[in-house]
């Protein structure tokens, strides 16, 4: 069992990243992975990323990853709320940047795509995270909810596998946690 990820596990990650990766790429940290380095969460069990990088690039960025993985003794897996939701209106422009580490830029997931693939998921410890992003102002209802309106016809003409009214069961949810 590899130990759990923090902070300086991440910070760390992704230095090494930019020193052993030469090509231009956009790195998106993802969900736990953005909480924990954004001080909302002590730890999480691996670093979630997705990422953009040329195609010719991306064997090398694989290499990269996989050597920085053994290296490191991390779990790096490859994740996007685009895997579990569609993707609101503008969720590339509301990335986050953190920082540039080589040639490598790195940026938050849009956090209020990450909020709701967690509403759509549902777990007791994704609302705990919601709440965590909502208390900090990294994200705000009104504009979760606007979010939430403009996917929620998309998830139930564009996915099997998620069940719009347990979406919008899950969505309630949150709003009686918040008080609204």
């Amino acid at each position: 069992m590899r130990p759990p990820i923090d902070r300086l596990r991440v910070h760390y990650f992704l230095v090494k990243l930019g020193i052993e990766f030469h090509y231009p790429a956009r790195l998106y940290l993802v969900g736990g992975t953005t909480l924990v380095y954004e001080g909302l969460r002590q730890q999480s069990l691996d670093i979630d990323i997705s990422y953009e990088v040329a195609d010719e690039h991306e064997a090398e960025f694989s290499r990269v990853i996989r050597r920085l993985k053994e290296d490191m003794q991390i779990n790096i897996e490859l994740a996007s709320p685009g895997d579990f939701i569609p993707l609101p209106a503008g969720w590339k422009e509301r990335a986050k940047f953190v920082g540039r580490f080589g040639q490598v830029d790195v940026f938050h997931f849009d956090l209020y795509s990450t909020a709701l693939s967690k509403i759509e998921r549902g777990r007791e410890g994704d609302y705990e995270d919601i709440l965590a992003m909502l208390r900090s102002e990294q994200i705000n209802m009104v504009e979760l909810e606007s979010a939430f309106a403009n996917i929620l016809p998309r998830v139930e003409r564009e996915s099997l596998k998620r069940d719009p009214d347990k979406f919008i069961r899950n969505f309630a949810a949150l709003r009686a946690r918040v008080g609204g």
